[in-house]
């Protein structure tokens, strides 16, 4: 497995919609491998295929719901190859971040629970229910395979100062 390299905003690939995988092969398995190995180096909960420049529906997450004695243990990694919410249902305001968008979060409501529909790397069809900290992680990332970013749910001039601010900080890097 390798580390990936993880795109930064505003590159415009994070602001393009993926296509869905048609291949389920050992490529696509190799990429979600990858994938996960590189969100467990950045320290994130969740990464989405687009973020690493692969303009797929995958993504990958891992909410560390176990306890166990080392943070491998404690690992829950799942893998959604496109990915499809079917029912949303309450709310949940958390303070989001993203490997994408360094140095801010803001907080976003979500759905507290949501219905998924999606394939295993090796194309099987599946179906979970999802909650809390899992629901909000997973619609998350799949505004990223939809081309959206947790800031564009932000009010329109709160958005247009955070992304003008974010452009010139990374401009400045």
């Amino acid at each position: 497995m390798s580390v990936l390299p993880v795109l930064k905003f505003p590159n415009p690939q994070l602001a393009r919609r993926s296509v869905p995988v048609t291949q389920f092969d050992q490529a696509l398995h190799d990429l979600s491998a990858n994938m996960l190995e590189t969100m467990y180096e950045e320290g994130g909960i969740g990464l989405a295929a687009p973020q690493v420049g692969q303009l797929k529906r995958l993504i990958v997450v891992d909410v560390r719901e176990g306890e166990g004695e080392t943070d491998e243990a404690r690992r829950t990694p799942r893998v959604y190859v496109n990915p499809e919410i079917l029912e949303r249902s309450g709310e949940l305001i958390t303070e989001e971040g993203c490997l994408s968008v360094e140095e801010f979060t803001a907080e976003v409501a979500r759905a507290q629970r949501i219905r998924l529909a999606y394939q295993h790397t090796d194309g099987t069809p599946d179906e979970a229910v999802l909650e809390d900290l899992a629901a909000v992680c997973v619609q998350h990332e799949v505004d990223h395979l939809n081309g959206r970013l947790f800031i564009d749910h932000l009010p329109p001039l709160k958005r247009q100062m955070v992304k003008k601010r974010l452009a010139k900080l990374y401009r400045s890097a």
